[in-house]
């Protein structure tokens, strides 16, 4: 590895350079670049080059550390990775996506994307748009309520919206630990169980930055930018974001046919991809030293 200390261990890292295989000459996209760990592993893996994408401004300075660094092997390119089609209109030989929050945005208190830090509640990962303040105090309590549902799968939902709506008769609900104390009367927390606000905050992040809408355009876009071999290798954090990438990567993977009870299984020769992985999940020690890794899954597929 080379001198520049990285800042955040990026998750299941040995498993996404197997996965992606990185080799000598060839093009490959770090499609969620936050703090450039998968990039500076890919480049040091094997003298290729990396491009990297991300929407997030503040993300800039890391992106010139390691231009510095590696000169013309690396090359970033601003935008949000659902517009992958149009930000990468070359070949590649792969692809690596690390969907949700970063632990750089985490880590920056006034980003207001952690309930554990009191900021303004905003959770914009490109720093413009709507933000989290903007549906809290203004969506309808049935559309709080069913965002809350629908993206942090929060069974209390209803009691959430009802008690914001409540409260946001007296006052705005201006910072991220407002509105956790706003859940913990709802969702009482309990020493050793997952913090109440969790599910609520995941479903305003997705809902902030568009995310599901984003990883669907992102999958097609990269696949499509894909040479024949080209690996498409993605991790994920929860239920929705697998869910689409599971499905995206079986409907793409071609139906195995049988010709007859006495010959093996054969995949038809139209679908997308050749091969598809199985889950991987971390290991435990990985889960031991970064507890983020703990929901982690990956999964990949290689291009026919």
């Amino acid at each position: 590895m080379s001198e520049m200390k990285q800042r955040h261990i990026p998750v299941m890292l040995d498993e996404v350079l197997r996965s992606l295989n990185p080799q000598k000459g060839e093009v490959y996209v770090d499609a969620t670049f936050g703090n450039g760990g998968y990039t500076v592993a890919i480049l040091e893996a094997a003298d290729c080059k990396v491009i990297a994408l991300d929407r997030d401004p503040n993300v800039r300075m890391r992106a010139n550390e390691i231009k510095n660094m590696y000169g013309p092997r690396f090359e970033f390119r601003s935008g949000q990775f659902g517009d992958f089609a149009n930000l990468v209109p070359e070949k590649i030989n792969g692809a690596v996506f690390d969907i949700g929050v970063s632990s750089m945005q985490l880590d920056d208190s006034e980003r207001g994307f952690s309930f554990n830090k009191t900021a303004a509640l905003d959770m914009r990962m490109s720093c413009e748009g709507i933000s989290a303040a903007d549906i809290v105090n203004t969506y309808s309590e049935k559309d709080l309520a069913d965002l809350i549902y629908q993206f942090g799968e929060e069974r209390k939902s209803r009691q959430i919206a009802a008690r914001i709506i409540e409260y946001r008769r007296k006052k705005n609900i201006e910072t991220t630990t407002e509105l956790a104390e706003i859940i913990y009367t709802v969702i009482h927390k309990r020493a050793g169980e997952i913090d109440p606000a969790t599910r609520t905050f995941q479903a305003l992040r997705i809902a902030v930055n568009n995310e599901l809408t984003e990883l669907e355009s992102g999958l097609k876009g990269a696949s499509s930018r894909l040479h024949n071999g080209g690996r498409l290798v993605v991790v994920d954090f929860h239920s929705l974001e697998d869910r689409i990438v599971k499905n995206f990567m079986k409907e793409n993977g071609g139906k195995k046919i049988r010709v007859s009870k006495y010959a093996p299984e054969l995949v038809q020769d139209d679908s997308l991809f050749a091969e598809v992985s199985k889950v991987i999940v971390p290991q435990p020690a990985e889960c031991a030293k970064n507890p983020r890794a703990r929901s982690a899954k990956l999964r990949y597929a290689v291009r026919r």
